[in-house]
């Protein structure tokens, strides 16, 4: 048989040592979360850019308690209600008297509830994506040490045979960079979904803001601001 048959990823595989085999095992494990992140993300992000589309129903209601219930059902991933409805609690529960609250405006307590909201809704919308920027910044560089580890390896076998030729060189460090493939596959989509979901994030953090904003000016002055 060709001894040029028998190369490739089982060779390769076959061939691997602990090390070797433990490394990819990480870099399956990176893509495996990457992936899924990407998919959950991606879910989620086609949710809430649904209830964005919907937040004119809102201010169609006839009443704020009709209005956070019309924008329930449509906001899967709980950016906009609780902004809402948290707002409506703020406004109609009692202060009590001695308190540092007593001693501010309506308005400013509305103002810091929906910083508060506005606040978790960006942790919410960012989570994950610390792991996502770790895999795109590190999977090169686990996949190039698997590279380096196998070259060695490689190159440790081929002088125990005391014969040293490019043919006996080429196929174990060929096989050997199938690492450093293996690491840019891994990073690549975990860097273009983190731009991606970055990006998202920033429009819909602008949505929430704008939100915020109509939702303190009608509950302190009466009517939402015109567009």
């Amino acid at each position: 048989m060709d001894a040029g048959a028998t190369l490739g990823l089982g060779h390769f595989w076959a061939q691997a040592d602990a090390v070797i085999r433990f490394t990819a095992y990480v870099l399956l494990a990176m893509s495996v979360g990457s992936w899924f992140l990407i998919l959950w993300k991606t879910g989620a992000w086609l949710r809430v850019r649904r209830a964005s589309r919907e937040l004119d129903k809102f201010w169609q209601a006839h009443s704020l308690d009709e209005a956070v219930a019309l924008l329930k059902p449509l906001d899967g991933e709980s950016i906009f209600v609780p902004l809402a409805s948290s707002a409506a609690t703020a406004v109609n529960a009692p202060v009590s008297e001695n308190t540092l609250a007593a001693q501010t405006t309506r308005s400013e307590l509305l103002t810091r509830l929906l910083r508060q909201r506005i606040n978790e809704a960006a942790a919410q919308l960012e989570s994950g994506l610390t792991f996502l920027a770790s895999v795109g910044s590190t999977a090169p560089f686990i996949g190039l040490f698997g590279t380096v580890w196998g070259i060695y390896h490689a190159l440790i076998s081929i002088a125990s045979t005391g014969t040293i030729s490019i043919e006996k060189v080429a196929a174990p460090v060929g096989e050997a960079l199938i690492m450093t493939a293996f690491g840019l596959a891994v990073a690549i989509p975990a860097v273009l979904a983190y731009n991606a979901f970055t990006r998202v994030n920033r429009i819909v953090l602008a949505q929430l803001d704008g939100f915020a904003h109509d939702l303190h000016a009608f509950l302190t002055v009466g009517s939402k601001p015109a567009s």
